[in-house]
């Protein structure tokens, strides 16, 4: 990629985010959260999300610009994600996008906020395509082999809810602290992981599919079992229904992985290398499992930082990058889109509306 400076907008959902990019060195990168402001729902609310996006994103831009230091006439190009996600935050950000694009007459580039995420691995750690992509999060969980900035094969998905979904609703469920990864992993780890024995849904179907709708109604059922027998439920027994709730999703995620590196493996890449994102990737149980899968196969490991791993701009602006390497710039006519598959000529994981595939 050539040596140019890229402003990346994010706000696919409850982060708004902006940074600056100058070849794969990150200048800035800024990300305002808005865990406070949906603290009291138990999850992000989309109106209130837009609002506060509308109202953030001109400062998260100032804070990059100043941090990088760099005038924003001084930028090659504005990168922005115009999809997927909570419709009134995209179309923040890409009107946003827009403006500046606009303004300074420079080239704008919309980015799929999940191919932002598969590309992260080549940002961080430099990875030749085509590689082996776990995006596992809360919103999204695929495996993709990364073949270039805009083709991706994706071998499987979840059908319904996301590891992160699952993990943050298995929180709730047992009154821990938001958002759920790292409250159930820290639970877990004074928990017996063999006391209650939950399903490993889907792994008598062949394929690379994932479900953990199920999982987590047997962890509620659990729940409540204990609640009828002793009225309550004692600090042991969260720690054990949280050790074996992530036992389950570290033994799917593990053999599913198995599985598409199978299929990875096949296509005979030069360097074979497997990359994990999202915020579930922090997740120390899952990592071992995983490293010891691709040391077992001989595929390198690679996992971005966590600052990486979750919603940022940085991301952006790298994919926006490599999109422009390759000749691909948007124009003022750039949609929002709440929907926007990787991979356009799979079977949709999740169904079809009026506005096309969801995932």
């Amino acid at each position: 990629m050539p040596e140019l400076t890229i402003l990346g907008l994010e706000s696919s959902c409850d982060d708004t985010a902006a940074a600056v990019l100058r070849g794969q060195e990150i200048l800035s990168s800024v990300v305002l959260g808005q865990a406070e402001l949906h603290a009291a729902f138990g999850g992000v609310v989309p109106e209130i999300a837009a609002r506060a996006h509308a109202e953030k994103l001109d400062l998260a831009i100032e804070q990059a610009l100043v941090q990088a230091g760099v005038p924003v006439n001084e930028l090659d190009a504005i990168a922005v994600t115009a999809g997927p996600g909570l419709i009134g935050g995209v179309l923040s950000g890409v009107m946003m996008g827009k403006g500046i694009a606009a303004a300074i007459g420079k080239p704008l580039i919309g980015v799929n906020h999940l191919a932002g995420h598969a590309l992260t691995p080549r940002l961080t750690d430099g990875l030749a395509y085509p590689y082996l992509m776990l995006l596992v999060s809360g919103g999204h969980c695929q495996f993709l082999i990364v073949r270039g900035p805009q083709e991706f094969k994706r071998l499987g998905g979840t059908i319904d809810d996301a590891p992160g979904e699952a993990f943050d609703k298995t929180a709730r469920l047992l009154g821990l602290a938001q958002p759920g990864g790292p409250s159930v992993e820290e639970a877990a780890k004074s928990g017996d992981e063999k006391r209650f024995r939950f399903p490993r849904p889907l792994l008598d179907r062949e394929g690379c599919d994932l479900s953990f709708s199920g999982l987590k109604t047997a962890l509620l059922r659990m729940r409540d079992k204990l609640i009828d027998e002793q009225g309550g439920l004692h600090r042991q027994d969260v720690a054990d229904l949280c050790a074996g709730f992530q036992a389950a999703v570290r033994d799917v995620l593990a053999e599913k992985t198995r599985r598409a590196m199978r299929a990875y493996l096949e296509e005979n890449p030069a360097e074979p290398a497997l990359a994990v994102a999202g915020g579930v990737a922090a997740n120390k149980a899952l990592r071992g499992a995983l490293e010891a899968l691709c040391e077992e196969h001989g595929v390198a490991f690679t996992a971005p930082p966590l600052r990486l791993c979750t919603d940022n701009a940085a991301m952006i602006a790298y994919a926006g990058g490599e999109l422009l390497a390759a000749g691909e710039v948007s124009d003022m006519s750039l949609a929002a889109r709440p929907r926007w598959p990787l991979d356009k000529a799979a079977a949709p994981l999740l169904g079809s509306g009026k506005k096309g595939a969801k995932a």
